[in-house]
Order: C-alpha cells, then sequence, then structure tokens
C-alpha cells in the first residue's frame, strides 16, 4: 500500500507537469525582447491541440466552453460570446485535490490503530498540528471541530498548489490573482454567513460596530462595513504577490545570462552563470519555505478572521 500510494504521489505531480508542458504553445520572442518570453511563463496559458502550430493556424483548445458575451480568450476569431477554455493551471488545481485524497487516504486509520507508511504519519503530524496549534487555540473545541475539515482541506490545498509550482515545466496555480481571489472568497462567505447562523442576521450586522456615540456610528459602521472585504482582499493579494514575487526573482537571474549574452557575448554569460544559476536555486529553495508559509498564514488568517464573525470581541 505503501508503494502504490507512493506511485500515485508520483503520477499527480509528473502527469500534470507533462500535460502542461506539452499542451501549451511556446512564447514567441520577438526581437531584442529578451525577458517577456520568461515572464509570460507566470501568465495562464490555454491548453491546445496543436502547440507547435498555434501561434501560425491558430489555437486549437482541448476544452472550449462559449457562453453569451463579449470575446474573451479569443478576440481575433470574431467569435460572438465568451469563450471559457482550461488553461494549465486547472491541471494543477485538479492535481493538488487529487493529492488531498491519496496522501490523506492512510490517515484515519493511522490516527485510529497508530500504525500506517511514512505518507500517513507525515500528514497525520501535520493535521495534529494545524488541529491543536492553529484552530483550537483560536475558536476552541467545539466549534474548531466543526471547522476543522475546511482548515485540513484549506491549508493542504493551497500547499499542494505552491509546492507543484516548484517542479520543473509546471505552473503555480497560486500566482494567478483569481485563484487567490476565489479561495479568499470562500473565506469571506464564511465569514458573513457563518456569522449570521451563529448570531442571528440582525446580532451579527449590530455588533459589527462597538458601542460608539451616534454621531459617529454611521461612519464606524461604514469603516467596519469596509474591513469585512478588506481582510479577504489583503489574503487574495498577499499569497498571490508572494508567489509571484519569488517566481519572479528566479525568472531575472535566468534572463539575466540571456541579456548579458546579448550585451557582452557568450564568453560573459558563461563566465556568469555559475553565480546567477547559483542565486536562482538559492531562491527556488527559499520558495520552498516560502510555500508552506503562506499556505500557514492564509490558513491562519482565516481561523482569525472567521472566529472574530462568528464571535465578536465587542
Amino acid at each position: 500500500m505503501s508503494q502504490l500510494r507512493l506511485l500515485l504521489i508520483a503520477l499527480c505531480i509528473l502527469v500534470p507537469a507533462w500535460a502542461g508542458h506539452h499542451f501549451v504553445a511556446e512564447h514567441e520572442a520577438k526581437p531584442g525582447d529578451t525577458f517577456m518570453p520568461l515572464f509570460e511563463h507566470l501568465m495562464p496559458a490555454p491548453l491546445v491541440s496543436n502547440p507547435e502550430s498555434a501561434h501560425a493556424q491558430g489555437p486549437h483548445y482541448l476544452l472550449e466552453v462559449t457562453i453569451p458575451g463579449p470575446a474573451a480568450f479569443d478576440a481575433d476569431a470574431h467569435m460572438e460570446g465568451t469563450q471559457i477554455v482550461a488553461t494549465n493551471l486547472q491541471l494543477f488545481q485538479i492535481a493538488a485535490v487529487l493529492l488531498l485524497f491519496v496522501c490523506f487516504s492512510g490517515v484515519p486509520g493511522h490516527l485510529r490503530t497508530g500504525k500506517g507508511d511514512y505518507v500517513s504519519r507525515l500528514f497525520a503530524g501535520f493535521a495534529l498540528w494545524l488541529r491543536d496549534d492553529v484552530v483550537y487555540p483560536a475558536m476552541g473545541r467545539k466549534m474548531g471541530a466543526k471547522f476543522l475539515p475546511y482548515f485540513l482541506a484549506l491549508f493542504f490545498f493551497i500547499l499542494f498548489m505552491n509546492l507543484l509550482g516548484l517542479v520543473p515545466g509546471a505552473a503555480t496555480a497560486t500566482a494567478s490573482v483569481f485563484v487567490t481571489g476565489g479561495l479568499a472568497l470562500f473565506t469571506l462567505l464564511v465569514m458573513v454567513f457563518g456569522g449570521m447562523i451563529v448570531q442571528g442576521p440582525f446580532t451579527y450586522w449590530k455588533t459589527l460596530v462597538p458601542h460608539v456615540p451616534v454621531l459617529i456610528w454611521p461612519i464606524m459602521f461604514a469603516v467596519e462595513f469596509i474591513g469585512i472585504f478588506v481582510k479577504p482582499f489583503a489574503l487574495m493579494i498577499r499569497l498571490f504577490a508572494n508567489m509571484t514575487g519569488g517566481h519572479m526573482v528566479v525568472l531575472s537571474f535566468m534572463g539575466l545570462l540571456f541579456l548579458m549574452a546579448n550585451m557582452a557575448g557568450h564568453t560573459a554569460a558563461f563566465a556568469a552563470s555559475p553565480v546567477l544559476v547559483g542565486f536562482a536555486v538559492f531562491i527556488m529553495i527559499i520558495e520552498a519555505f516560502v510555500a508552506l508559509l503562506q499556505a500557514y498564514v492564509f490558513t491562519m488568517l482565516s481561523v482569525m478572521f472567521i472566529q472574530s464573525s462568528l464571535h465578536p470581541d465587542h
């Protein structure tokens, strides 16, 4: 069972990386354009069946749905309706979900019997740490137990997407503001609707503002109301900016090699390559730590924001 689980984990990592590289059109380099082809790898890329001829003949999308609205992905095709196409980001979001099921398939049995393989023990330890050191201290045992499945799924879903972005040929789903915005939207919905369910709709909005003089109550209500949306917005931007920034630094070091080759010759580029590649590798090592840190920060802040909505201090 241990070997099968490791094989499935490897497939969840390698298959999306291969598909993301095989079904994505190469970025065209314009004369004198050194950096843009590199930085375009940070952008979501549609999955196409003709990656070699996509620029010359037009892309043939692997998955395409057209709904009423303005043209979105293929504005030059003069098609009526908005085209929704599958991108490489969806590959790694699906891979992260599959990794959740594979990695945690042995955790319940390990917690019941104390037996299990290395993967089960590892993720059981992570789950217990998240429960005992993040969720329960903030929300209490009773309320924390109700929300624990959500926070576990949120933490590991973000963690797996962050780590998958470090695989060669892969894309970082959390480097897209739309993905982080969707995650933050779930936190916002749980904050608002959870607060109204626990406190009651009227009480939730009443306790939004503490006891203040009547004259400044409208101002305080406006500030607190805006604050409801600022909190998940900060979650969205923080995760997006950290994951994008790390990749931009790595690509900047690699882009300097091409820039140096154009400006000073290939000999100078080869001479500087050990230093520049070494810095890029160093940043990649730091990114592995940032992947875990940002998953923890997003989850911890979500716990705090939701708890404050369920049981406001004031």
